[in-house]
């Protein structure tokens, strides 16, 4: 092989990732509005809580304000994330939403990295630039990928935990070795399952796939570098997690327990395929699937030991694997690798043919790069959220504030929040109704509505689509409640005078 040729894969790659940068930075200073905002909204609030709990000149009114909100959002992992974004708006000298897209890019862009060098060791450069090219350009890994939540950062993780299994398993025939990446591999794992809990299913897959076909059963055992990289892998969550006083007992009760009955149900699985292949393409799925069947035992082992991490991982959290589109983000590089032996049984097949035939499949290459990436832009474009701060900082400066509100409103009010510094009581949008429903809490409405209400004076509605879906508050309040304020963009219904009985 000459030099030239053994460069090019590489020059391929970077270009690529170049590209997937470029789309994860178009439109970088708009608001984090485009992609599961409740979430994005969250870190935001939480990061601006650790920022001004660091800056040193602010009044303390308004850094109380500021980690009250974030501390009222709840802690379903480490602030990991937050944290290095509250650091660098200090180092910036303010606080920049957008600095949050760099860093989730760049986590996306690093685990490309590992998964092409991971691709190419496995299957061949060529191969690995089709994993790599389905990885970065896939609309839904674009869009999701740059989003300012722990998922991007997990994945990069896991991606990286994988490869060095992978290298560990190869070093394993030579005496002495693979202790250096043993311990990455324990590392990368243990840091992507503290950044989130559920990376432990995949990393898990994977590590248990790779030990058993490299080691076999009765070897794996008495591996002391096995029994490290566990260590490794499982004890900063345990750690972590020992220390939350029984979270982790409650969300497993909470999300799986309660919801288990959902496993029994066809409708859950026809669901779940429906959002996977709206995501990941169902050509794609099924190729990838297809590609499992068709790698060498050993990267065949890895691809099983992915895939039944991810499916053991949709049976715990029933309910998310048909309404959450980042709880499948995990899913891109899982796909991305098993297209992989499939991209080289058609390169293999294409080695034979014409020039003609070469020009032709780069043709359809380039489509095949340049479409999905022009469907990112237009999404982008389509959509312009820079007028929110302003939107919502008019309905806060308009709300009472002689009494306590509850409302219905967008994103558990973290719109209000971070742009209003305005926080409010939440009255729970349909599919809040709906999963209480499904665990099993159905309550008449009017004893429903007392409860929630209690000590409020004040119904805000600012999200109409969501009180249409709800004909039975709609209707509640309309009956018997006097209507204060009816503005453009929200209604404020008085609760502390109801109207008389008619």
């Amino acid at each position: 092989m000459n030099l030239s040729s053994r460069w090019l894969p590489w020059l391929a790659a970077l270009a690529l990732l170049a590209l997937g940068l470029g789309l994860r930075l178009y439109d970088l200073t708009d608001q984090p509005i485009d992609f599961h905002a409740t979430r994005q909204l969250r870190g935001a609030i939480i990061a601006r809580g650790m920022y001004y709990q660091m800056l040193p000149n602010v009044d303390d009114d308004t850094r109380r304000e500021a980690v009250s909100f974030a501390n009222s959002t709840g802690q379903y992992e480490p602030s990991i994330l937050e944290y290095i974004v509250a650091r660098t708006y200090l180092l910036v000298g303010g606080e920049y939403l957008w600095i949050s897209r760099i860093y989730t890019s760049l986590f996306w862009i690093i685990g490309g990295l590992a998964l092409f060098d991971l691709a190419r060791r496995a299957v061949s450069p060529g191969a690995a630039l089709a994993a790599l090219g389905y990885y970065l350009i896939l609309p839904f890994s674009v869009q999701a990928s740059r989003s300012f939540q722990p998922d991007p950062g997990m994945v990069m993780w896991i991606v990286l935990t994988v490869y060095a299994l992978w290298r560990w398993s190869g070093q394993k025939g030579v005496r002495g070795g693979g202790w250096s990446w043993a311990i990455l591999a324990g590392v990368f794992g243990g840091v992507g399952v503290l950044t989130k809990a559920v990376a432990a299913f995949i990393v898990g897959g994977a590590a248990v796939a790779m030990t058993l076909s490299t080691l076999g059963v009765r070897r794996s055992w008495r591996s002391l570098q096995v029994w490290v990289m566990a260590l490794l892998m499982i004890a900063p969550t345990v750690i972590y997690y020992a220390s939350r006083q029984g979270r982790a007992s409650e969300y497993f009760e909470s999300w799986t327990l309660s919801l288990s009955h959902l496993l029994l149900e066809p409708s859950f699985y026809v669901r779940w395929l429906n959002l996977v292949q709206n995501l990941m393409g169902l050509a794609a799925l099924l190729l990838g699937l297809l590609g499992v069947l068709i790698a060498t035992p050993r990267l065949r082992a890895l691809l099983l030991g992915l895939w039944v991490g991810y499916g053991v991982y949709g049976l715990f959290l029933p309910y998310q694997m048909y309404t959450h589109s980042y709880y499948h983000l995990q899913l891109v590089p899982i796909i991305a690798l098993s297209l992989a032996p499939v991209a080289l049984a058609l390169l293999e097949r294409l080695a034979g043919q014409t020039r003609f035939y070469h020009a032709l499949f780069t043709g359809i290459a380039l489509v095949g790069i340049a479409f999905p990436a022009w469907q990112s832009i237009a999404e982008f474009k389509r959509e312009d959220f820079r007028g929110e701060p302003a939107y919502w900082q008019q309905i806060a400066s308009y709300l009472p504030s002689d009494g306590k509100i509850i409302a219905l409103t967008q994103d558990y009010g973290y719109r209000l929040m971070y742009y209003g510094w305005r926080k409010v009581a939440l009255w729970p949008v349909r599919g809040e109704r709906t999963l209480s429903s499904l665990r099993g809490s159905n309550k008449e409405f009017e004893d429903y509505f007392a409860k929630r209400t209690e000590g409020k004076d004040y119904f805000l509605i600012t999200s109409f689509s969501q009180l249409n879906d709800q004909p039975d508050l709609k209707q509640h309040l309309q009956a018997h409640f006097p209507l204060i304020a009816d503005n453009n963009g929200y209604l404020i219904y008085d609760l502390a005078n109801p109207l008389p009985d008619q």
